[in-house]
């Protein structure tokens, strides 16, 4: 803990436990009317974060926090925004420890190009007059989660070849597919770049008249487009969690799995956790992946992956049921305390009869002890084994929601990477 200035401590304790950026100033240089920021920051609750600063400094805190004579900070609706007018100050301001720790190669831009179909990546090199660049944005991760929720509004191509027949994308949602309607699409883009250059506000001006222009034509299905991706827009910008947290010390994952004991009902002590997701199209080169929490953090050589057996189709609640069932009968494998599906009530309700499959097995019996839960991203619900009523994600502790979409994110990731090297191997030798 280091020594606060006594004003310091005040504006602290009077900082607001909201979203938003936050601003260090040092004392102002000689022959200059106004200080100049050192250091600018995002954070979920700017409060506790600011607080993290002096309470639990870090190296490159220490470098500067005794410099620090003022502090300021821009309430945002939401991390999104947060995230979006870091980038924007940092890029105005250049604060010297900011700068000190992130050279040119190291921010993140998100790059698209002018070619006749754009396409949008995330790149730390600006290297070309034909392509658009936004940003600097200084954490690759948050960036990486704004741009995949923006892609279900905004949907936009990330490679200059697309296949003949719909990717795994399209199915998603998330591509414009093999034949779009080029000036339509390039409109999506200049939104999608002024919603990361902090134009939110501008962006759903301009939905509202497309809506009201349809509406007046009678083109009642093309509003009722435009008047769903509103709406999305607006779910997206106020209630998506981006901003990482600090790494979990063994401290705080004993405070965050006490309050997960009690949210889940559960007595047990929560050590493991699991997550599972599946990935396929249309059935087909289908996968399934579990990933592995111990202590809220990953223990990556506990991860499986498995190759579904069943037919090739397009059945998501069967795959998740082989799935479950092939990994509870390895009791070898250490049962978790929890166990978290990606889906809704009819997921949670596969993984409680595939978990009462084996709990009259004496070989099996610890998986009756498992806790079952599963997140609804569409609904934005959380279903708790033994719980009536599902409790919306915007309401759980931000400890809790920290560690479950952290999970569910990892599960996905790693489906979907071993889906692309399973369907590479079919594509190279289809006899595999």
């Amino acid at each position: 803990m280091l020594d606060i200035n006594p004003k310091l401590k005040d504006t602290i304790n009077n900082l607001p436990k909201t979203a938003g950026v936050y601003l260090f100033y040092e004392k102002p240089k000689p022959n200059t009317k106004y200080p100049t920021p050192i250091y600018i920051g995002k954070a979920i609750n700017i409060k506790d974060r600011v607080k993290n600063h002096f309470m639990q400094p870090t190296y490159k805190d220490s470098v500067f926090v005794g410099k620090i004579t003022k502090i300021d900070f821009i309430n945002t609706n939401s991390e999104i925004e947060a995230l979006v007018l870091e980038a924007n100050l940092i890029k105005k301001h250049l604060p010297k420890f900011n700068v000190v720790w992130k050279d040119g190669k190291n921010y993140f831009y998100v790059a698209i190009t002018k070619s006749e179909k754009p396409i949008v990546f995330i790149t730390h090199q600006k290297d070309s007059v034909s392509t658009k660049y936004i940003g600097p944005f200084i954490e690759g991760n948050a960036l990486k989660k704004t741009l995949k929720y923006l892609r279900r509004v905004f949907p936009y191509y990330t490679s200059a070849k697309h296949p003949k027949n719909k990717c795994t994308w399209c199915h998603l949602g998330l591509c414009p597919g093999t034949n779009p309607n080029v000036v339509e699409y390039k409109k999506d883009l200049k939104k999608l770049m002024e919603i990361l250059q902090g134009k939110r506000k501008t962006v759903l001006y301009a939905l509202r008249r497309e809506m009201e222009v349809f509406s007046n034509s009678q083109e009642y299905e093309n509003a009722q487009k435009v008047h769903d991706k509103i709406r999305a827009l607006e779910q997206i910008m106020q209630h998506t969690h981006v901003i990482e947290s600090a790494k979990i010390t063994n401290n705080q994952w004993h405070t965050t799995q006490k309050i997960m004991q009690e949210i889940l009902g559960m007595k047990t002590t929560i050590n493991k956790i699991e997550c599972y997701d599946v990935s396929n199209i249309q059935g087909k080169f289908a996968v399934g992946s579990m990933v592995v929490f111990k202590n809220g953090a990953p223990d990556k050589s506990q991860y499986k992956k498995f190759r579904i057996r069943m037919k090739n189709e397009p059945n998501d609640i069967a795959m998740l049921r082989e799935v479950l069932t092939r990994r509870l009968a390895h009791p070898e494998w250490g049962y978790p305390e929890v166990m978290l599906i990606d889906g809704g009530k009819a997921q949670l309700n596969v993984a409680i009869n595939s978990k009462l499959q084996y709990t009259n097995h004496k070989q099996y019996q610890n998986s009756k002890n498992i806790k079952i839960i599963s997140m609804a991203k569409g609904r934005r619900e959380l279903f708790i084994e033994g719980q009536k009523k599902p409790i919306p994600l915007k309401d759980l502790p931000q400890e809790i929601y920290n560690v479950i979409v952290t999970l569910d994110d990892e599960a996905h990731r790693f489906a979907i990477t071993y889906h692309k090297k399973v369907r590479k191997r079919a594509l190279l030798d289809p006899k595999t």
